[in-house]
């Protein structure tokens, strides 16, 4: 028995689908760099940083990325931290590690080739399942479908249905456009990004709304996690050209050995908490924060006070200004340096 999604009456054909859908591409798509090549590496490089992180975000830091390791080679090559500074700001660090050692592999093992398929791109660290259909597909043509967040939600959408993992991979293949397999996977995640979004979804405009069986927003399923409020401080110690920076433990369960500004107690007129490693004690310079800002990870908000310091009493070293652009900075550090406007 077919257990895939069908394609009956109610929701049009697949044909009718896949041509709506293109034309729509064809004419709508937005003008990202990482879509004016067919190279593998650029393609990888695209879909691992865009991973969790916001197009937005992303453009930038790709282009930069790509100036400083242009080549898989390039990047095989380069020093863990030099790779970490260039993702810097990005978040998820695992992602960059696992970047990294799949270039050596690619470089060295493989002679500079990147697997053509989708089973053997998921052989190298840091692919999973979506992201070697979708180089696959985008640089090489193999006509395997894609299944994303944005996917997963114009499927749900059009079969009017909350598919299983397993159904949803399988009703992509069944609408998969085989004759342009990297476009058409590149229109789904285009059209749920843009049009068949989470909430208020622009269905008068979107290409394939007549084969479309909700049309329209579902109701809402598992209500989102409950943001955590969090208020942490920290210290920002500047003297002769040099800033004063800590840095993460090797064996750091998140961004191991990247470095930042000490965090310190609720306040540096307070005692420090001596039982906390991580809150130390500065000779305040005022009583007031210098600035707070706001900084979200994941389900944690964090209200962020930045206190100027003369000496903090903490593991760490004086770092010259100058090393700032090429140092593995944690993402907040570096919203933090950029504010105080020690970092551009």
């Amino acid at each position: 028995m077919n257990s895939r999604p069908r394609l009956g009456n109610k929701n049009g054909n697949g044909a009718a689908f896949r041509a709506s859908l293109l034309a729509w591409y064809d004419s709508c798509a937005r003008d990202l760099p990482w879509r004016k090549s067919h190279d593998p590496y650029r393609i990888w490089l695209s879909e691992i940083m865009l991973q969790q992180t916001r197009v937005a975000a992303v453009i930038s830091r790709y282009e930069e990325f790509l100036r400083r390791f242009p080549t898989v080679e390039k990047l095989a090559a380069a020093r863990e931290s030099s790779v970490l500074a260039a993702w810097s700001g990005l978040g998820y660090y695992r992602r960059a590690r696992m970047l990294h050692a799949a270039a050596k592999l690619v470089a060295g093992e493989l002679h500079g080739e990147f697997p053509r398929s989708g089973d053997r791109l998921k052989q190298l660290p840091g692919i999973g399942r979506y992201t070697a259909a979708a180089v696959a597909s985008i640089a090489f043509g193999e006509p395997v479908a894609v299944v994303d967040g944005n996917v997963e939600r114009v499927l749900c959408r059009f079969f009017a249905g909350d598919l299983s993992e397993e159904k949803i991979w399988q009703a992509a293949a069944t609408l998969l456009d085989r004759s342009r397999p990297g476009d058409f996977n590149q229109a789904m995640m285009e059209l749920g990004a843009t049009v068949c979004t989470p909430r208020s979804p622009a269905c008068l405009t979107c290409p394939v709304m007549e084969l479309c069986a909700t049309r329209g927003e579902r109701p809402a399923g598992q209500k989102p996690a409950r943001q955590k409020k969090r208020e942490i401080h920290f210290a920002l110690a500047h003297r002769n050209g040099s800033i004063f920076l800590t840095r993460r433990p090797h064996d750091a369960r998140l961004m191991a050995s990247m470095w930042e500004l000490p965090e310190i107690s609720a306040s540096p007129i307070r005692a420090p908490n001596p039982r906390s490693a991580s809150n130390h004690s500065v000779k305040a310079k005022s009583r007031v924060p210098l600035f707070t800002l706001r900084h979200s990870i994941t389900v944690t908000d964090y209200t962020v006070r930045v206190w100027h310091a003369a000496s903090p009493d903490a593991a760490g070293e004086w770092v010259p200004l100058r090393r700032l652009p090429k140092l593995a900075l944690t993402g907040l550090a570096r919203k933090i340096l950029r504010r105080a406007e020690i970092l551009t």
